[in-house]
């Protein structure tokens, strides 16, 4: 049995043992940043460093973004950033309240 189908199946083994849901709350998570990153997030300050990270995206949504980013006239990179920017700060504005 291959490494990968054996991991799959420690996982199916631990999930069918417990029950996820008695785990899941539903309470109030709180939220802490510095009030300099805050401030600095919600109000658009822009800050020059910036750091190369990886992830996996399917290349159909590459192949979209290119596609979007070329219509707008702008780097797909620089549509991706502004689009977590706007994500962060929705999600930041909704824990705030």
């Amino acid at each position: 049995m291959n490494k990968r189908v054996r991991k799959e199946n420690d996982w199916a083994e631990y999930y069918d043992d417990r029950n996820i849901l008695d785990e899941i709350t539903d309470e109030s998570v709180y939220l802490s940043l510095g009030d300099h990153l805050r401030e600095d997030i919600l109000s658009g300050k822009r800050k020059r460093k910036l750091k190369n990270i990886t992830i996996k995206i399917n290349p159909f949504h590459i192949t979209a973004i290119k596609k979007l980013a070329t219509m707008k006239s702008i780097p797909y990179q620089t549509l991706i950033r502004h689009w977590l920017a706007e994500e962060i700060k929705k999600e930041l504005e909704l824990v705030e309240r």
